[in-house]
Order: C-alpha cells, then sequence, then structure tokens
C-alpha cells in the first residue's frame, strides 16, 4: 500500500516537473529580454573645462563696454494752452471781451537716450525723441550732463545726430549688422520711463523686417530684449558690447514691452550718420515718380506678355527728374540699372542710395515695346515720418 503511493507520489512530481520545464523554456527568453539591460545610445555635452566672466555665465564685461557710451536724453518744449473752451463761446466773449486772454504757455518734457559714437561729442538717437524741443539737455552715466546741438535730423529713417561740448567722452564700438544671425544673444541699454540706465536681455529674434508702416525706410532688428518708453534712441549691442542697432519702436497694445522691439542697425544708420555730420542732412537720390506693381489684370489691361514683371509708372512729378528724362504715365519699369524692377519699395531703395546728380539707367516698356532711358537724379524733399 505504501509503495503504491510512493509510486503515484513521484510519477505526479515527475509530471509538475517537466510542466515547469516547459513553461521556462516556453517564457525564458521574454524572461531574460525583461531583466537584461538594453544598451541606449545617449550623447552629452562635454563638460565644461572652466568658468568664464563672459557669454552665458555673466555679460558684465559687455555692459562695462559700452554702457558708458549710452546717454539719457531730457527735452524740452513750450506749448500754447487753452485755459478755458468757453471762452471760446461768443455768449461769454459778450462780457469779458474779445482781447480776454484765453491760451498761456507750458513746458512739456520728454525722455528718450541717445548713444555716444565719437568722443568729439557726437551722439546718435532718434528723430522723434528730439523734434520739436527747445531745449535739450544729455545726462551721462558717469554723472556729468550738458546740453546738447541738434546736428540734423533724418525723419524718414528716424535717426538724428546731436553734439555736446565735454572732454574725455566714451564711445561706443559699431559693428557690423550685416553679420548678425537669428538666435544671437542682444543688450538693450537706454533709460525705459526715467527710472535711470537699464539693460535688459533678448535675443535676435528677426532681422530686416520692413513694411512695418513705421519709416519709410526700414529695415529693422527684431528682438525680444524689453523695449519701453525712454529706451527709444539706445543701444542694441552684441555679446561682446559692440553697437549693432538703435532702439526705436515696440509692437504694444498697452505701452509696455511684450517681447516685440524693432532696432535701425547700424548698416543702415552709419551711413545716415556720415551724411549728417557732413552735410545736415542726408542726401538721397529722387526720380519723381510713383508706381505700383504690375499685376496679371494689369499685364492683360496693358496688352503685355504674361509672366510680364514691373512696376506701372502712375504718377509723374511735373519738371522732376524722371519727367525730363522722358518718361510718360503707363510707362511700365522693368529694370533700374541693370537689376529687374520687381517691387516698389526695392525700387525706392536703389533710388534713394544714388546721390543727387547721378546717373540712373531705365528700361521700359511703352505700348508693348522696349524703352531705354537714362535719368540724372534729383535731391529727395525731405518728408515727415509715419509714426
Amino acid at each position: 500500500m505504501h509503495t503504491r503511493k510512493l509510486i503515484v507520489f513521484v510519477a505526479q512530481a515527475v509530471v509538475v516537473g517537466l510542466a515547469i520545464a516547459f513553461l521556462v523554456t516556453l517564457f525564458w527568453p521574454a524572461v531574460l529580454k525583461r531583466v537584461s539591460p538594453t544598451a541606449v545610445e545617449i550623447r552629452e555635452s562635454a563638460a565644461p573645462t572652466g568658468i568664464s566672466a563672459s557669454g552665458p555665465v555673466s555679460y558684465a564685461a559687455a555692459v562695462d563696454r559700452a554702457a558708458p557710451a549710452v546717454v539719457s536724453i531730457n527735452t524740452a518744449k513750450v506749448v500754447t494752452v487753452q485755459t478755458n473752451p468757453l471762452m471760446n463761446d461768443p455768449f461769454f466773449r459778450q462780457f469779458f471781451g474779445r482781447d480776454a486772454q484765453n491760451t498761456r504757455k507750458r513746458v512739456e518734457t520728454s525722455l528718450g537716450s541717445g548713444v555716444i559714437f565719437s568722443n568729439q561729442g557726437y551722439i546718435l538717437t532718434n528723430h522723434h525723441v528730439i523734434s520739436g524741443a527747445d531745449a535739450i539737455k544729455v545726462f551721462l552715466r558717469d554723472g556729468r550732463s550738458a546740453p546738447a546741438k541738434v546736428i540734423g535730423s533724418d525723419a524718414e529713417t528716424d535717426l538724428a545726430v546731436l553734439k555736446v561740448d565735454l572732454p574725455n567722452l566714451p564711445s561706443i564700438t559699431l559693428a557690423r549688422s550685416e553679420h548678425i544671425r537669428i538666435g544671437d544673444v542682444v543688450l538693450a541699454i537706454g533709460n525705459p520711463f526715467g527710472v535711470g540706465q537699464t539693460v535688459t536681455m533678448g535675443i535676435i529674434s528677426a532681422t530686416g523686417r520692413s513694411q512695418l508702416g513705421i519709416n519709410t525706410f526700414e529695415n529693422f532688428i527684431q528682438t525680444d530684449a524689453a523695449i519701453n518708453p525712454g529706451n527709444s534712441g539706445g543701444a542694441l549691442v552684441d555679446a561682446h558690447g559692440n553697437l549693432i542697432g538703435i532702439n526705436t519702436a515696440i509692437f504694444s497694445q498697452t505701452g509696455g514691452s511684450v517681447g516685440i522691439g524693432f532696432a535701425i542697425p547700424t548698416s543702415l544708420a552709419k551711413g545716415v550718420m556720415e551724411q549728417i555730420i557732413e552735410h545736415g542732412r542726408p542726401l538721397r537720390g529722387w526720380l519723381g515718380f510713383e508706381a505700383q506693381t504690375l499685376t496679371p489684370d494689369l499685364v492683360d489691361a496693358f496688352g503685355l506678355k504674361k509672366g510680364t514683371e514691373g512696376l506701372v509708372i502712375t504718377t509723374l512729378y511735373r519738371n522732376g527728374p524722371a519727367h525730363k528724362a522722358g518718361i510718360e504715365p503707363g510707362d511700365v519699369l522693368v529694370a533700374i540699372d541693370g537689376k529687374k524692377a520687381v517691387d516698389a519699395r526695392e525700387v525706392l531703395l536703389a533710388i534713394t542710395s544714388r546721390k543727387p546728380g547721378e546717373k540712373i539707367k531705365l528700361e521700359l516698356l511703352r505700348n508693348g515695346q522696349p524703352l531705354a532711358l537714362d535719368a540724372t537724379a534729383g535731391e529727395r524733399p525731405a518728408s515727415r515720418a509715419r509714426r
């Protein structure tokens, strides 16, 4: 009896052992995969070899280099204001007389910033900072101050040049703004809200911004560095403290910074600045016509070949350079100085980049027939800025 039970127990043990062996054989590869570590390629940056006082750790060296040349500008303007609007009412004037004084004068002040670009005392700022001012005073970072004289101003680029007479002036170093890249770190230095010199940091968000309706000539650097009222005319510098732009405007629905600011690049400001110093104003070429881009509908209306590109002359100024050269309304400008005329703004820049008196080669279509004319550039009349 005991022998029979022993045989049954051994048989059951064998069956269980075989079952366990079968399960192990079936699932062991999966178990191995689960517990065995998988090789994953991870790339890590090299450990820093030391801490520097510039770059991502600190921009103090850039600020030390640029900030002494950034100034605060206070302007004052005398305005005439009406004391009591009721005095314009004929009913009241019959009692007080027609000669009753209804106006008084008061002084309005405003704040801005500027950049000393020469130790001779020349300062670059915005036209709108000093426009209409009766008195201008400049305050330096080192505590000194002095009255400033306007050397010249240009509403179309919103730039102005001032001059102060002080010894041992610091000056900023200009960088070539053509070499900047989107993503570069920049610092904005100015006097926001009159609180005193302030530095903010950001990056270059975009370059070549135009058609914003701010100035006639636009080629803005866009940055997210905080720019607020009072920063106008201040410096936008690179991470080494070199000037790359003049802070000019912001896009904002509240009046405060929302991370969209615009600066005039040094590539544009330098040429305007040099001409203002030499001539008191920028000298720009002018031909005296207005034009609009040729559309497919206009191509059909003028009977031109499909795909023709150019600008239709819509307006001519009588006795202007274009009129004297023989251009007529309805002519299609297809090239200027050998370069295709497709965009009206590019054509404007090409003309204004020429000095008065220089020859400009124009290629046109008149009644579908090619025509070549030479025009002598005149001096572009001053116009008001659109701000």
